[in-house]
């Protein structure tokens, strides 16, 4: 029976009860669900000579599912063969394009970018200097942008200014002077030089070119704030024909892998410094070593060979081929050596371009696929640098140049 007194002695306890759900419940774990990564831009350049491309494309991509969003146009601009885009830490963003047309008409645009939506809004366009620019980058801090002119066989440098634009070209370098060196044995390929890439340096002091059409990477110290180059050193790998094309820096800052285009094949080089402010140099040292990229019973002259990356952790790096449609992983050695870990189709036609995506452990690789209409999107395992897919083809008139903002 539950007298008043039994009441009035049970109140302390039930006052209490409250009190311990509520220790109780700071005692028990509480999980939150993760939130997913947010959608990320990707923008394509596409080839607007060919097909029904007008520019650049605009996609989200899904950072979970390695999905992207149906493209939609975000600038016409002509045939932007390559993009490059300003640091997140250098204020609004900007996207620079080359628009890679054939002639002394050909120009570089500048954008600014919608951080909300992703819309391109152009700034300016200036004269490229020359004939098919093929490449452009800006340097870390932001000031100078430099273009390699493939055709034109030149390279020029500009000056970012406030806002963005692109200044007139501070200096034009004609790659025919005898200093770049002579012509490769290619006849239909190295009929002049070709400066195919402008790479900056990791510590943003020199600009490395790769001219396919003289078998040569030429080093340039630079001065950023007035986009100056110094007088450039010359380095080969000692074996005519073979078409330096792209290059990447391994993390370590010391290796150096240069993609040859005519001979389908990546060099190994070191790369060293001097301390001097008045007299800076970078040298490349050729190892000697050097892989195929293709495989041995495919023919090489159906091949050319086209991007080179390293990830994140300096552990692997691929490479495509336009001809065996290949994407291959190498690993990477204590020693810098490579050795052959995969060859996937790219799942497409002609993959001139491919980008890893930016979270740290790099489990995407975007491939454009220049003459299927595609992009594909493939997984990547960052323990054994293996590639998983296509798990998506996304349609994409003529893609020629991915990139990640």
């Amino acid at each position: 029976m539950f007298t008043r007194r039994r009441f009035l002695l049970a109140l302390p306890t039930l006052a209490a009860l409250p009190r311990l759900a509520r220790s109780q419940s700071l005692l028990t774990p509480f999980h939150k669900k993760p939130v997913p990564p947010q959608p990320i831009f990707v923008y394509f350049g596409t080839d607007t000579g060919k097909g029904v491309a007008k520019g650049i494309y605009l996609s989200r991509f899904d950072r979970a599912t390695g999905h992207l969003s149906p493209p939609l146009l975000a600038a016409a601009t002509l045939r932007p063969s390559f993009l490059a885009l300003s640091s997140n830490t250098q204020g609004p963003r900007r996207l620079y394009a080359a628009n890679e047309d054939n002639d002394a008409s050909a120009t570089l645009t500048s954008f600014l970018m919608d951080p909300t939506s992703g819309a391109l809004h152009e700034i300016n366009r200036v004269t490229s200097a020359g004939a098919g620019p093929a490449y452009v980058s800006l340097d870390a801090t932001g000031q100078a942008a430099f273009v390699a002119d493939y055709a034109g066989s030149a390279i020029a440098s500009y000056r970012v200014l406030p806002g963005g634009a692109l200044s007139q070209p501070i200096e034009r370098i004609d790659y025919k002077e005898r200093r770049f060196g002579h012509r490769g044995p290619n006849i239909a390929r190295q009929d002049a030089p070709h400066p195919h890439s402008v790479r900056l340096s990791p510590d943003n002091r020199f600009l490395l070119v790769n001219d396919l059409g003289s078998d040569a990477i030429s080093v340039f110290p630079i001065d950023a704030a007035t986009a100056r180059l110094g007088p450039p050193a010359l380095f080969s790998n000692d074996r005519p024909g073979s078409g330096p094309r792209h290059i990447a820096f391994h993390p370590n800052g010391r290796w150096v892998y240069s993609i040859n285009e005519l001979d389908s094949t990546i060099d190994r080089f070191l790369w060293s410094t001097t301390s001097s402010l008045t007299d800076p140099q970078g040298q490349l040292v050729y190892t000697g070593q050097h892989v195929k990229t293709i495989a041995h019973s495919f023919p090489a002259a159906k091949n050319t060979a086209a991007e080179v990356a390293i990830s994140p952790d300096g552990n692997f790096l691929y490479a495509s081929n336009r001809g065996e449609d290949t994407l291959v992983a190498f690993a990477i050695a204590d020693d810098g050596q490579l050795t052959l870990v995969q060859r996937i189709a790219c799942g497409g036609k002609t993959p001139r371009q491919f980008t890893l995506s930016p979270d740290s452990e790099a489990r995407w690789l975007l491939c454009g696929n220049q003459d299927s209409a595609s992009v594909t999107v493939f997984h990547r395992d960052p323990a054994s640098g293996h590639l998983t897919g296509p798990i998506q083809a996304l349609p994409l008139d003529s893609p020629m140049f991915t990139l990640f903002a």
